[in-house]
């Protein structure tokens, strides 16, 4: 593994890269340091943007806590690594240690707020995230790799600092340490850190995030990521079959019964009736047999290989996050993301091995074994080259597969540091982080993620022409706009995308024409009403209503949205009016298809009474470009009495604020 060094953009200089793997000592571990001696910890900015938390966080308020602090940016593999650790640190000294990831962006997209909160809701993040957006905490903390983990004491004392991956038996060590020292001396804050999910708010959809599709006579096999399963369709969204629980894990056996981690990449076997998947959290390739519906792993034990590793034979094997797969002939290419490498695994005999790459984090051609690669996400062939979509050199590479030396030649884009969004010949097209690839033969599509695009690379010239997408949003038909598209797959003419931010599926065609969303609606793998939390549900009590007896009137729901944020027509709207004696409504519920604001329902009142009326509304929102959608229960409690100076109207109002 390897952790980047950040690039000045305004100095010449060389790119340099760390390596820090599961097996090396990193070069910046923490020595042993005299408390006396441990530098103070720099507090964060007042302005910084914060996740996770209802309240900005400083070093200063969180004195007599142990802190972790995780110097990240959400596209890259070897943070995206670290996430268990710290999961698992959070949980085992929940008490003790708050641990803070601080975003410190690469490319320009991850610097946005809404990008990186989907990014938390991606990838389950369940602790304070600060969005360090100007690098003002990364440059206070002279950090100069990602992922950098920053250790603080309970008295705002730098304890130790890592550099990359693989360091859990240090990090928790010398928390422990800490404890004992700072609890003897009655110096240990032990009350947890209050906090503030996003996932505790966001509204369900049938699919969550998905990462890759693939179509074929008429099929789609969609990696439903986030679902963690994998759902089959016909082309117009029918869902056939759906394998996976839902619940993360490793394990084979049943469709129902199975477990998926994160899901990504598929390919499909020479006679199509298994399906190779991707099981990127995993580690593991799996395959799916929808006619036996049964699950198994074929490759991959479990566990995230050390930099080096050669592989094995089949579940003996250890793999690291593989990202995409491509089958031709017996052979199974696996862009395996996590060492920086392409790998085979053959077929007939499930050996796994290294095919393409030294395993350094670069973009450098040449022959297989020397050439470099950054990070592989995508992969597609003609079955006579493959093609690698090369995720963090923001580039498109080719590997010969006829050579027996497999060269390996850069087709277009830049570099580590060189990104960007220009349509162009070869080297001079530039794009930003993609994921997805598909090719006819005689032209490739690419999902150009973190510009929010779909581009055209012509293999005769290798000239770069953006195909569909302006700007991040949601849209379909002639002004289609995507959101983080991580997958692409063509069928004859059609060519389907997975707009993962924007959890859907689209379909259109090779010249992107009639772009339209493909309707999947498969049963959701948990209840579709989200778990009841106080984040997620607001009450309103209403003063007392006087209402004229033996008349007509009009109830009215209006609801006050957030700033940029409108009602998802997607989403099960619903009202409900509960405990109103002497009130007789025309409706007392109102579905997805007749939810609208400002709501009106007729009513008529008796000749007296009194009570207190009672009422439900459920609402799923979304921002305006469609970066996130969330979920709210409005419960409303309005006392009222009959009497004869009454109105003739009954007014729910609430103004939702996040």
């Amino acid at each position: 593994m390897k952790a980047i060094l950040r690039w000045s953009f305004f100095a010449l200089a060389i790119v340099i890269v760390v390596f820090a793997t599961r097996n090396l000592s990193s070069p910046n571990a923490p020595q042993a340091q005299p408390e006396n001696a441990r530098a103070l910890a720099p507090d964060f900015p007042s302005d910084l943007q914060w996740i996770n938390t209802a309240h900005p966080l400083s070093i200063k308020k969180l004195h007599g806590k142990i802190v972790l602090l995780d110097f990240w940016t959400y596209g890259c593999i070897n943070c995206i690594h670290i996430l268990p650790d710290l999961d698992r640190l959070q949980k085992d000294y929940r008490n003790q240690l708050a641990v803070i990831s601080v975003h410190s962006a690469k490319f320009q997209n991850e610097k946005d707020a809404t990008n990186i909160r989907n990014a938390v809701l991606r990838y389950h993040i369940e602790h304070p995230v600060a969005v360090d957006d100007n690098l003002a905490v990364w440059d206070a903390y002279g950090v100069n790799a990602w992922p950098s983990l920053i250790l603080i004491d309970p008295n705002g004392r730098i304890a130790g600092r890592w550099s990359g991956e693989g360091h859990f038996t240090e990090i928790d060590t010398s928390i422990k340490n800490l404890i004992a020292t700072f609890r003897s001396r009655k110096e240990l804050n032990e009350t947890p850190l209050e906090m503030a999910l996003e996932s505790a708010s966001v509204a369900q959809t049938p699919l969550l995030f998905p990462g890759k599709v693939l179509s074929q006579n008429g099929k789609l096999y969609i990696a439903d990521s986030g679902h963690h399963r994998i759902v089959q369709t016909d082309d117009a969204g029918k869902v056939l079959f759906v394998a996976g629980s839902g619940q993360p894990g490793l394990k084979d056996g049943s469709l129902k019964s199975a477990q998926f981690q994160f899901p990504q990449g598929m390919a499909l076997s020479a006679d199509g009736k298994v399906l190779f998947v991707a099981d990127t959290d995993n580690h593991a390739i799996r395959a799916v047999n929808f006619s036996e519906g049964t699950v198994k792993t074929i490759a991959g034990n479990g566990k995230q290989a050390a930099f080096g590793s050669s592989g094995g034979r089949g579940t003996s094997a250890a793999l690291s996050s593989p990202w995409d797969l491509c089958r031709v002939n017996d052979i199974l290419y696996i862009a395996m993301a996590g060492t920086h490498q392409i790998w085979t695994l053959n077929l007939n005999d499930l050996e796994v091995h290294p095919f393409a790459g030294s395993g350094r984090e670069a973009r450098t051609d040449g022959d297989a074994r020397y050439a470099a690669f950054a990070q592989p996400s995508g992969l597609a062939s003609d079955g006579k080259v493959l093609f690698v979509a090369d995720s963090e050199s923001s580039s498109i590479r080719a590997i010969d597969l006829q050579d027996s030396n497999h060269p390996v030649k850069t087709l277009a884009g830049g570099d580590l540091f060189d990104f960007g969004d220009r349509d162009g010949i070869g080297l001079n097209s530039r794009f930003q982080h993609p994921l997805g690839l598909t090719t006819n033969g005689k032209v490739l599509l690419i999902t150009d993620t973190y510009n929010h695009k779909v581009k055209r690379l012509n293999l005769a010239d290798n000239s770069v022409t953006t195909l569909l997408g302006s700007q991040r949003g949601m849209s379909s038909g002639a002004d289609a706009r995507f959101y983080e598209p991580g997958g692409l797959s063509l069928d004859g003419e059609k060519l389907y995308i997975a707009d993962t931010n924007n959890n859907r599926i689209l379909r259109t065609d090779i010249k992107g024409a009639d772009v339209t969303v493909i309707p999947v609606n498969p049963p959701l793998p948990v209840s579709a009403t989200p778990h009841q939390s106080s984040l997620h549900t607001q009450k309103i009590t209403l003063p007392k209503v006087l209402l004229a007896p033996a008349a007509k009137g009009i109830l009215k729901l209006n609801i006050t949205l957030p700033a940029r944020h409108h009602l998802n027509a997607m989403s099960p709207q619903s009202f409900k009016i509960q405990n109103a004696t002497g009130i007789t409504f025309t409706q007392t519920s109102v579905d997805r298809s007749h939810f609208r604001l400002p709501l009106q329902l007729d009513f008529t009142t008796a000749q007296n009474g009194q009570g207190t009326l009672q009422a439900t509304a459920e609402v799923y929102y979304c921002t305006n470009d469609f970066g996130l959608c969330k979920w709210k229960e409005l419960q409303f409690t309005v006392p009222y009495a009959i009497a004869a100076n009454g109105q003739n109207a009954i007014q729910l109002s609430a103004t939702i604020d996040r």
